[in-house]
Parts: structure tokens; sequence; C-alpha cells
């Protein structure tokens, strides 16, 4: 029996996880029309027997216009429904990861290039561009699209936009929800006084700008079944003085809490391209730290947590209850597997790989010799 904490089992809602190990949603742009492809199959595929407890989808668009480029996931048609239900049903049958998806809106910082098309690079589109969609019209930045600012109205069909792709969620089969209110999208604009300017119920006071993100969290949590777990990402802070702070985050997610909010998922910046954010090992876990003690909810932390020691201690001392790891996922897709041979757990090995287990294996034999 292991007595690491990184592998001890946790429980967010009705939810049971074996790890505190998540694999954080990490955009693909390898959809077409918003619908999930082969390559979601092979990435997902190989994801969900990666070791982790829970797997969550890339950020997934609630209507065509919210996606961030051409290439990005939607669950707005039967269609996206149907492609993402072959992939998820693929993962449950065959790996062991619970499965999750992030749903959101890109905002303003829709209709761009992928990362590696465009001049720049991860632009603005020029040909095949739509309107863009904000709290204000207010460009990201100098050369990108002027937004649209929406009306009560259009703001009023977007948090339905929401709690329909949640209802397809749930057809699906998916076991959470994470909705996307960090890194400048649309939840994170309304929130922060630098992109929203509105005059309206939407805007102006702190109240004021959390009542689109708590509006579409009620509309989630009304349609989401009861027992499975339903959270929020967010941007802890802006990293620019007079946006949005730490202390805005608590009150979020104290509000959120009250609203039935099963976890927060904490991480910063992205909606000011002049930020200065001091990047290094576990930069952001402090944010998550200080808005567990301040809340009492679960929260998960990311941000360059790359080592199985590092991730181990964040959990051990309390500064998180979950570890929300990405590109080290992509660099090696079985992170949690020799995760587990370092902290003296049992790695999760789908029957196939068996072979490969701590007995047999070398390297595994080394770290347990290290240990």
């Amino acid at each position: 029996m292991s007595n690491s904490a990184l592998f001890s089992p946790a429980r967010l809602n009705g939810l049971d996880l074996p790890n505190r190990i998540v694999v954080s949603p990490m955009c693909q742009y390898s959809a077409i029309d918003g619908s999930a492809t082969d390559w979601h199959m092979m990435h997902l595929g190989m994801l969900s027997n990666s070791g982790a407890g829970l797997l969550i989808i890339e950020a997934t668009g609630v209507e065509p216009a919210g996606r961030i480029t051409p290439g990005c996931l939607g669950l707005y048609s039967d269609e996206n429904e149907q492609a993402l239900r072959r992939v998820v049903d693929a993962c449950r049958k065959y790996g062991s990861a619970k499965i999750g998806i992030q749903l959101g809106h890109a905002g303003r910082k829709a209709s761009t290039h992928r990362p590696w098309e465009g001049t720049p690079p991860g632009g603005p589109l020029k040909e095949g561009a739509w309107q863009t969609k904000a709290p204000s019209a207010i460009p990201f930045n100098q050369g990108w699209h002027v937004p649209k600012a929406l009306t009560p109205q259009e703001i009023e069909e977007l948090i339905e936009a929401f709690a329909a792709a949640a209802r397809r969620a749930d057809r699906i089969g998916l076991d959470l929800i994470e909705l996307h209110g960090a890194h400048g999208y649309l939840i994170n604009e309304f929130l922060s006084p630098l992109s929203n300017k509105r005059e309206d119920e939407w805007g102006g006071s702190i109240e004021n700008r959390m009542r689109f993100a708590l509006e579409v969290f009620k509309a989630v949590r009304a349609v989401w079944p009861r027992q499975k777990p339903l959270g929020m990402r967010i941007s802890a802070v802006e990293w620019v003085d007079g946006g949005w702070s730490i202390e805005d985050s608590i009150e979020l997610a104290k509000r959120l809490k009250d609203l039935g909010c099963d976890f927060i998922d904490v991480s910063s910046g992205g909606n000011d391209p002049n930020a200065r954010v001091p990047v290094g090992p576990g930069y952001q876990v402090p944010f998550a730290e200080q808005i567990k003690k301040a809340v009492g909810i679960p929260v998960m932390t990311v941000g360059m947590i790359t080592e199985a020691r590092q991730a181990e201690s964040i959990i051990a001392e309390g500064k998180a209850d979950f570890v929300a790891i990405a590109r080290a996922f992509l660099d090696n897709p079985h992170w949690a597997w020799h995760a587990a041979y370092k902290l003296g757990a049992e790695p999760r090995l789908p029957s196939q790989y068996l072979r490969v287990g701590p007995q047999v294996w070398p390297p595994a034999k080394q770290y347990a010799a290290s240990a």
C-alpha cells in the first residue's frame, strides 16, 4: 500500500477518482466543423490510458463563433455530439481514466489561425474570419478583430448555449464538466474590468461583472445531473495593475460554491497581451492554495508542474487537491506510470501492458531502489 498523497483516492461530488492527477484540457486544433476526428481518437485514447485519474477534453465551443480556431472542437450540433460520442465510447471501453470536458466560448479571442499557421502564427484570421463577440467592443490586441458588444438578448442566448452543450455532454456520458472562465475567453472577459466596460447589469461593479459567469454556471448546473461534478477554470489574477485580482477570485469562488460548484481549476492571465507573468515551476500554486484555504472548496492547480515529487509535495502539503498536467503528458503520455514508480505507488496499466510492470521493467526497479 502506497503512502503517496498524489496517488490517494479522491471524490468529487459523486465521482470517485483513483488518484489526484488530471490531464489538463489541451486544444488540438484538429476538428472539422467542430466535430472530433480520428486524431482525437488517437490522442484521447492514448491519454485515457496515461494512468491519470481524470482526463478533461479540450476547450469545446458552445457555438460555432465560440471556437478559438476553425479546427477547435464544438458541442453545438448533432454531428458534433455523434463524433465525440464515438471517441468517448472508445476511451471508456479501453481506457481507465474518468472523462470530463471543458466547455467554453473564446469571445474576442476567437477566429484565429491554428498556432502553427498564419502570420503571425496563431494570429487573427483574414480569410474565413467570423464576427467575434465580447462584453465590450474592445479588441484583444492591436490588429485583432474588433468584437461585437453583445446585447442583453444575445447574452441570454449564449447562457442557453452553454446549457445546451451540457445536455449533449450528459447524453454522451461524460463524467464531469469544467466551464472555461480563464485565459481571456468570454467568461473571463466579462469578469475583468479591463475588457468589460459595460454600463448595464452585465458590467461596472464586480457584482455585475460576475453575473455572466454565475448565470452560466446556474444554467449548466440546472441541466447537468446533480451527482456529476461541475466546476470552473479561472484566471486567479491578470498580472496587470487594475485587473482582476486574487481577492476577486476568492469572492467569485465563494459565489460559485454557494451555487453548487464542486471544484475550481486555478490558472492565471491570458486577458491582456502586455501582462508580465513570472513563469516558473508551480508558479500558480500559491493562488490555488489561497482559494482553497479561503473558500474551503476543492481546487486543481496547473502550470509548469512536471516532476512527480513536485506534484506529490503540492498535494501532501495541502496546497491543492488535484494537479492538472498538460505538456508533460504530451512529452510522456505515461507520465503517471513513471510518477507511480518513483513514489512507490501502483500504476494503472491496461491488461495488454502489464508485462511492463515494476517487477519486470528495469527503470521501475531503478526508481524503487532510489526512492
